[in-house]
């Protein structure tokens, strides 16, 4: 059985130190609207910055801005409302700039009642499968920070640029989506209850009939966790396919299962740190090797790791 990581406590630490008030969702979410970021104000320019739409049309060079109220409330619910138009921007990204497609969760989910995941063509037949897991929060599948997308741009923000590396590099490509467990009304969907399951539950379904020899996963934040569930759920298959692990800025050490030899093996994990990157951070015997992602901030760490991440991977995969 998995085990119980969504105490108050373990939410409470992670949700004050990893997820900015702005980008915190609860697990039942209140009802969003369904405008668009166009309907909102909002286009997305070249350099894939959001920005206010002019009289014109076209994009200003005014950004996004928090503040359009003095009641905060009605502030934040503005960014809530625009996040959730931002997912679905994303979303249609994810299938006309990657060519990704949908499959659901669970299998024979009725249409709006579960969730998805997004693969590559061709993802199953493929030598190579990256497998991306996202953190906590209001994130979804194609996001590394909502904030960032937001207020920098769509490349730090979303796992765009991890993909359309990947896809360069002829491998199959799977996105989950583990937040995305709760109904609008607050109801669980079914097999996606916790992150974990979520993850679980596609491993078993999708991930194990796949044709991959080898696994890569990266994971950023809360996805360590998730990682070290399925590498406890899924152990058999996990450790016989799996050649990389690349964290980024993972809280791991808040679940409650140990690591195992294996997991310290293949995994390295990029944390925020002030220090140039790749330089070596200490690390406890008996946690996973840490190097600096060349950044202080934890939102930032998939950024501005994003080459040394592949190159990790790279050379992993070629010690198989």
């Amino acid at each position: 059985m998995l085990s119980k990581l969504r105490s108050n406590k373990l939410w409470a630490v992670l949700s004050k130190r990893y997820s900015p008030k702005k980008d915190l969702e609860n697990f039942k979410p209140k009802a969003m609207s369904n405008k668009t970021i166009q309907e909102l104000g909002y286009i997305f320019n070249d350099n894939g910055q959001l920005r206010k739409i002019g009289e014109d049309g076209q994009p200003t060079e005014e950004p996004f801005q928090f503040n359009i109220s003095d009641v905060h409330r009605e502030c934040q619910d503005h960014y809530e409302e625009l996040g959730h138009a931002v997912t679905k921007h994303i979303y249609h990204l994810l299938e006309t700039e990657v060519n990704l497609t949908r499959l659901p969760v669970p299998k024979d989910a009725e249409p709006n009642l579960g969730t998805f995941i997004f693969v590559s063509e061709d993802y199953d037949k493929k030598d190579v499968l990256m497998v991306l897991i996202h953190g906590l929060g209001a994130v979804r599948a194609g996001q590394w920070a909502r904030s960032l997308i937001i207020n920098e741009c769509i490349d730090m923000g979303t796992q765009i640029p991890y993909i359309k590396k990947a896809l360069e590099k002829d491998y199959g490509v799977m996105v989950l989506n583990t937040n995305d467990n709760y109904q609008e009304d607050g109801t669980k969907k079914p097999s996606t209850g916790t992150n974990e399951e979520h993850a679980c539950y596609v491993w078993d379904t999708y991930i194990s009939n796949t044709n991959a020899s080898s696994i890569v996963i990266v994971a950023h934040s809360y996805g360590g966790v998730v990682t070290v569930a399925l590498a406890n759920e899924m152990k058999e298959d996990f450790e016989k396919r799996v050649k990389a692990i690349a964290f980024t800025d993972s809280v791991h050490y808040f679940s409650e299962i140990p690591l195992t030899d294996f997991m310290k093996k293949v995994a390295k994990n990029w944390v925020a740190t002030t220090s140039p990157l790749d330089t070596p951070i200490k690390t406890a015997d008996y946690d996973i090797t840490r190097v600096s992602a060349g950044h202080p901030k934890h939102e930032m760490t998939s950024y501005t790791s994003f080459e040394s991440v592949f190159k990790f991977v790279e050379e992993m995969l070629t010690k198989t």
